[in-house]
């Protein structure tokens, strides 16, 4: 069967995700971020979270080599911070508010939930690479609205 790229993703557009950055440090290297709406649980035993990472990203080198990254869930005011690292080319973290976590990675100040992983598995995935990571370490606020991805732009939650 074939299908027509912009419908399959148009279509797939109809699920609403939240947004994430997802930061990593490799040695010799400066921290990056990049800005994912993939991100998903796998397993509570072990803990397990996952996120996906398009083969043509000028990120992949980085994240094929990485040892952890840090999940950091975005509330909606961050959506510069989200738009700023959805960039080609520019995935420095210097403008964002940010301090080293546990496992070594960028933690981005104010976001609404954080999720510290070593690297548990790669897997190859058509035009993309599904990362797994085990968590470590990891943080949630009890307050704050998610940042929102629906249908090609972000969207507020209702009331």
């Amino acid at each position: 069967m074939t299908h027509d790229p912009r419908a399959l993703r148009n279509a797939l557009g109809w699920f609403a995700t939240g947004v994430a950055i997802v930061t990593t440090k490799v040695p010799g290297k400066t921290p990056i971020g990049i800005t994912v709406n993939s991100f998903s649980s796998v397993s509570l035993d072990p803990p397990l979270v996952l996120w996906c990472l398009d083969k043509g990203s000028d990120t992949l080198s980085i994240f094929e080599t990485c040892d952890a990254f840090t999940v950091n869930i975005l509330s909606e005011d961050q959506k510069h911070i989200s738009n700023e690292l959805a960039k080609s080319g520019d995935h420095s973290l210097e403008a964002v508010a940010t301090r080293e976590g546990e496992n070594g990675c960028p933690r981005i100040e104010a976001a609404l939930a954080v999720f510290e992983c070593d690297i548990y598995a790669r897997h190859d995935a058509g035009d993309h690479i599904i990362l797994i990571g085990r968590v470590k370490a990891f943080s949630s606020e009890q307050e704050g609205r998610p940042l929102v991805y629906h249908r090609g732009g972000y969207q507020a939650l209702g009331t």
